[in-house]
């Protein structure tokens, strides 16, 4: 099997749009709980600690991704996650398949003379 023959088949092109299709459910999902659960921890401690309002669905989602833009979006340059590892990772899972490495040639080392 080639590298893409999963896309020359109608039953490959529906398992790959299910999957997509069910990963953007789950991201909405899981959009949908963090918003919950952080409207309900505010609605709960909130106000009797610090006197703060309640607040709606929508504003505990915006909080959920105004967390998001302030702590995840500049990550530390040598965090391990942006090394190289999970690039060999996917491309041994889903490029190179049955015998189908790239063939690495030695570097040529002229003779001593």
């Amino acid at each position: 099997m080639k590298r893409h023959d999963h896309f020359k088949t109608t039953r490959g092109i529906f398992a790959i749009a299910a999957k997509v299709i069910s990963g953007i459910l789950l991201a909405a999902g899981m959009a949908l709980l963090f918003g919950f659960v952080v409207l309900w921890l505010w609605n709960w401690l909130m106000p009797d600690i610090f006197g703060l309002g309640k607040i709606t669905f929508w504003q505990a989602w915006a909080l959920v991704v105004l967390a998001h833009i302030l702590f995840k979006s500049f990550p530390h340059p040598k965090h391990p996650a942006h090394d190289d590892r999970w690039k060999k990772h996917f491309k041994e899972k889903y490029c190179d398949r049955q015998g189908e490495k790239e063939q690495v040639q030695e570097p040529v080392v002229p003779p001593e003379e």
